[in-house]
């Protein structure tokens, strides 16, 4: 089967429009995630019961490790779907999206088995004490027992269908899930509803990614013979090419989930060490920063499945283009952001917080963080590449710099530098360095890929 529509966006589209056709929606979809992340903070908080807040605190390790299931299936499938398309080898997209979203549910279901069996000691590892274990547990019950499953199969999903080009649907579908869980939180959390706390905030995320997840199905059902994502069990084999070009996307993927993960952390627990003011004023300052991140991060997810598609298909100077023109709106808009945080810091911590102390502490830190923005879009879009052209080492490469290399190492040397203020600087200092590296890095790989197909200029 042959999708003109599609071939019409990967080939012939004016790259302007197509790029913008892929990319907005997925920065909506990633603007509204950001939103519907802090939902349950910001409903549960309204409680002033700090065992509630504590509860949904302490869950958040479990929930940050479905990113590793999604970013193992979801990143590593549609890539390989993307370039199955571009070189019109139809089974290998089929088998592909159809592997992809059998091991998602697999992974799901095998997430709610263990955490049901292993529950009370998991709430011990998380920190859940005499006070805190029923809340956690009763959060957990539902995003987890419950609701595993869905909530990797709703962003997994997203992502196959986003790699055939309908990166409206893969919006929709996700933005779906994540508004109604905003509306349903405080009809279950908060008392003049149903008065369940942490527990509401539980049910409420499973509602939304069941809801997310029946999108999806009716879509795939809409469209059934005019789509390329299978999920007929037949086509669920484990092929060895199949499996190979999945994991060498997927798993370094995971692995860079796992390194923000740490990156955090270390940034955290260095924050702690100066008090709660500025444990709250680092916190306000990424979730501002977080808006222009995901933004980049939209751009550079949303054009994967233009890369993939002219990287298999040989069309070098369409994929040089396409990437050309979408770094000019980056780094233009971000660095447009970055002035705009820089000079109105101030006044875009107190909107979160109006502690004197808690704003003097946020300004300089968002004044740090938000210098990095233009150098993290290149270092966005040039993992972006990687991933589409299946080239999972050098992502991962630059995964381990960013983290490992650079960044964690410079929080430790700009705290002790610059005690506490340093650290904001952290990741504009590997970014730089990044940023340098990844200009190098498409540069020889774009003249590679001329030599060898002869098309690109």
């Amino acid at each position: 089967m042959e999708n003109t529509e599609k071939t019409e966006l990967f080939e012939k589209m004016p790259i302007p429009k197509a790029v913008m056709t892929l990319a907005i929606p997925t920065i909506l979809s990633s603007l509204v995630m950001v939103i519907y992340n802090l939902a349950d903070t910001y409903f549960v908080g309204i409680l002033n019961d700090p065992i509630q807040n504590a509860a949904v605190t302490l869950a958040a390790p479990v929930l940050l490790a479905f990113n590793a299931v999604n970013n193992l299936f979801g990143v590593g499938s549609s890539s390989m779907m993307s370039r199955g398309l571009g070189a019109k080898d139809y089974d290998t997209v089929y088998r592909s999206s159809a592997l992809g979203f059998y091991c998602a549910l697999i992974c799901g279901l095998l997430f709610s088995a263990f955490y049901t069996v292993f529950h009370s000691p998991l709430l011990s590892m998380l920190g859940a004490d005499s006070e805190t274990v029923f809340a956690t547990g009763d959060y957990l019950k539902w995003t987890v027992s419950f609701g595993a499953a869905p909530a990797i199969l709703n962003v997994v999903m997203a992502y196959l269908v986003r790699a055939e080009g309908s990166s409206l649907h893969a919006s929709l579908g996700t933005m779906s899930g994540c508004l109604l869980n905003i509306i349903l939180d405080p009809i279950f959390i908060l008392p003049w509803g149903l008065d369940m706390g942490a527990a509401g905030a539980g049910l409420a995320t499973f509602l939304s990614n069941c809801v997310a997840c029946i999108y999806f199905f009716i879509l795939l059902f809409v469209k059934r013979g005019r789509t390329y994502v299978c999920i007929k069990p037949s086509m669920f084999r484990f092929k060895r090419p199949i499996v190979l070009g999945i994991f060498a996307v997927g798993i370094p993927a995971s692995i860079q989930n796992l390194l923000n993960v740490t990156g955090m952390t270390v940034l955290n627990n260095f924050t702690a060490s100066y008090g709660a003011d500025a444990v709250a004023a680092m916190g306000i300052s990424q979730k501002i920063n977080m808006v222009p991140m995901q933004v980049a991060l939209g751009f550079s997810q949303g054009i994967m499945p233009l890369i993939s598609y002219n990287y298999a298909s040989g069309n070098v100077k369409r994929m040089k283009k396409s990437l050309t023109f979408t770094m000019k709106i980056t780094l233009s808009s971000m660095a447009a952001v970055s002035l705009v945080y820089y000079l109105g810091a101030e006044f875009l911590v107190t909107l979160f917080m109006k502690n004197p102390s808690i704003v003097a502490y946020g300004t300089r830190f968002l004044r740090g963080l938000c210098l990095g923005m233009p150098f993290l879009c290149m270092d966005f879009l040039a993992v972006g590449v990687f991933q589409a052209c299946g080239l999972g080492r050098k992502s991962l490469v630059f995964a381990i710099l960013r983290k490992i290399v650079l960044e964690i190492p410079a929080l430790f040397l700009l705290n002790y530098l610059f005690p506490l203020y340093g650290l904001a600087y952290a990741q504009l200092t590997a970014e730089l360095v990044l940023a340098t590296a990844a200009v190098i890095v498409l540069v020889k790989l774009f003249r590679k890929l001329q030599r060898e197909r002869g098309n690109g200029s």
